[in-house]
């Protein structure tokens, strides 16, 4: 048989669990035709000797929903050997939507995702309405990894209730309409749909989150029509203590799992140094929603945050701080910090969240423009408050309104614990992912998991077995959100491979700044070590970390790979 592309001499860890094994594996018209030993001539052969050749590994929760329409290359996810990524989530998204409500979906993207709204504006093409017609653009402009979308409530709510889908639930009439448009989205190929209850999630106007108003009997209907869709999942955002999950939480997965027959994920289960049992006391209590196929999403980083107060998203459950929202300017903003009542509630409400119990002995100054200030770089708001005799509450605020609120400050806020970490992300009854790929772009950066997990857990701590990593971001995943024909190696399979040397693979632990988002605008990425090659539907997307030209990616719906 003549092949388009063979890997040869490669250590095979096929996805499953299975022992590694050394073989070939041959390529043809995009999918794997031969495995072990692969006779015959091809195009194209790799010399995999020494390398590892996985599946390529599969994130289910991200929001490109934006960066798609300037990046095809879906970076920096693609950089780390992934080649399909989900997104859609958290109820918030880009389509449906109507002309006249764009700055609408735009602000939602804005203070939810911490995506600068200069940068949407100036990035998003807007070659769409409907849901459909939004999967239908993305095929369209081109893609270089695997794209499967679920269906975010919050705008189908807007293109049936209008600016109304803010302030109430809907009517009995409204419901069935929206539900119809959730349901022509299933029919398109969109791989369920997802909602948000967590009150930090703010949108246009600082107004709850379209999906937070659904009622109960609303989240009913349209569990139900993804149920007679016959596949798809729920994704919901909602616990509002991390790791927890409160007698109302549980309610709400248990009546979304039973009302439409398919499994719910939910975020996220992080590991907290104040309540360091909160997780594994969670998997407990919620053991009979994990036994009908539901699962909570982990992370394999530590959550990192870097953040200033013109962006104040670290604080948006927070009441004292819903007025620095708004589409409010940095003047607004200023005067909101210096109010003395404010700062008073601020303190009284930091009081009683065990999160932040230990707020200013873990945040850092990392960059102050004003250089007088630069001296205090790197320093806990707790060291720079003994040095000045101020309050460490009041030197936040001051130092940030000196700085023109252009300060950066840095906090590990979670997950920071590796052994309790490893425990948590080796748990099979959770499911890796919450790398919020494409959000909070000059905050965090944890698209960079894959190699994290394989280079650090793997490699250096020895914390799980490489084949069991491998798994649970290939076929794990891909089984749960129904993708039939990716995260295995097998003849049949789609050829979405990751080829790495295990001597070396990994991520920084910091990311770096660039600033290559439309009109300049500023993120946080992180490169890849070890990753060789990366293959999406049999094609070569990098090569050395060097960009083939291609951009061999499709959008997914569930089943098959089209």
């Amino acid at each position: 048989m003549r092949y388009d592309l063979i890997i040869r001499n490669g250590a095979i860890v096929d996805g499953t669990g299975a022992p590694a094994c050394f073989g070939d594996v041959g390529i043809a018209q995009g999918r794997i035709a031969a495995c072990g030993e692969v006779d015959g001539a091809a195009a194209r052969e790799i010399d995999a000797t020494g390398l590892i050749v996985a599946p390529g590994f599969i994130d289910p929760h991200t929001h490109y929903d934006a960066q798609i329409c300037w990046d095809p290359l879906v970076s920096c996810s693609s950089w780390h050997g992934v080649t399909t990524v989900i997104m859609g989530n958290c109820g918030v998204g880009l389509a449906p939507c109507k002309p006249g409500e764009r700055e609408i979906a735009t602000w939602n993207l804005v203070h939810v995702e911490a995506i600068p709204h200069d940068v949407l504006a100036r990035g998003i093409t807007w070659d769409w309405e409907t849901f459909p017609e939004y999967m239908s653009a993305a095929a369209r402009r081109g893609l270089g990894i695997n794209a499967g979308f679920l269906a975010p409530l919050s705008p189908f709510r807007h293109w049936v209730m209008g600016e109304e889908a803010m302030e109430r639930a809907a009517t009995p009439a409204e419901t069935e309409r929206i539900a119809g448009l959730l349901g022509e989205a299933f029919a398109a190929g969109a791989f369920g749909f997802s909602l948000t209850v967590m009150p930090q999630h703010l949108g246009y106007k600082a107004k709850p989150l379209a999906c937070r108003m659904a009622s109960d009997d609303e989240l009913r209907s349209y569990a139900r029509a993804l149920g007679e869709s016959g596949r798809g999942v729920i994704e919901i955002a909602l616990t509002k203590q991390p790791s927890g999950l409160s007698d109302r939480e549980y309610q709400l997965i248990d009546m979304l799992s039973e009302s439409s027959g398919r499994p719910v994920t939910w975020l996220n289960l992080r590991d907290r140094d104040d309540a360091p049992t909160a997780w594994t006391e969670t998997l407990e209590r919620a053991e009979p929603l994990l036994r009908r196929g539901c699962a909570p999403q982990v992370a394999v980083r530590p959550l990192i945050v870097e953040f200033n107060l013109r962006n104040p998203f670290l604080f948006a459950s927070m009441n004292s701080m819903k007025p620095a929202f708004g589409d409010k300017s940095a003047e607004a903003q200023t005067r909101h910090y210096s109010d003395a009542g404010f700062r008073r509630k601020f303190a009284e409400e930091l009081g009683r969240r065990a999160v932040f119990h230990d707020l200013w002995e873990r945040t850092q100054i990392k960059e102050a423009r004003d250089t007088r200030l630069q001296s205090l770089q790197w320093k806990t708001i707790a060291q720079a408050a003994r040095e000045r005799g101020a309050e460490p509450l009041d030197l936040f605020f001051d130092l940030a309104i000196e700085d023109g609120l252009a300060t950066d400050f840095m906090i590990p806020l979670l997950d920071t614990d590796e052994p309790r970490v490893a425990a948590k992300f080796s748990d099979p009854r959770t499911m890796i992912g919450i790398s919020d790929g494409g959000a909070h772009v000059d905050m965090l950066c944890n698209a960079g998991y894959p190699t994290y997990l394989i280079g650090k857990y793997v490699r250096e701590r020895r914390a799980l077995g490489l084949e069991y990593a491998i798994k649970r971001i290939t076929s794990e995943p891909a089984a749960f959100f129904g993708i039939a024909d990716r995260g295995a190696i097998k003849p049949g399979m789609a050829a979405d491979l990751a080829i790495f040397d295990l001597a070396t693979i990994g991520c920084e632990e910091r990311p770096e700044v660039r600033n290559d988002l439309p009109g300049g605008g500023r993120r946080l990425v992180t490169e890849a070590r070890g990753v060789r090659y990366t293959l999406v539907n049999g094609e070569i997307l990098f090569d050395g970390g060097v960009h083939s030209g291609a951009t061999p990616g499709r959008v997914l719906r569930p089943g098959s790979a089209a």
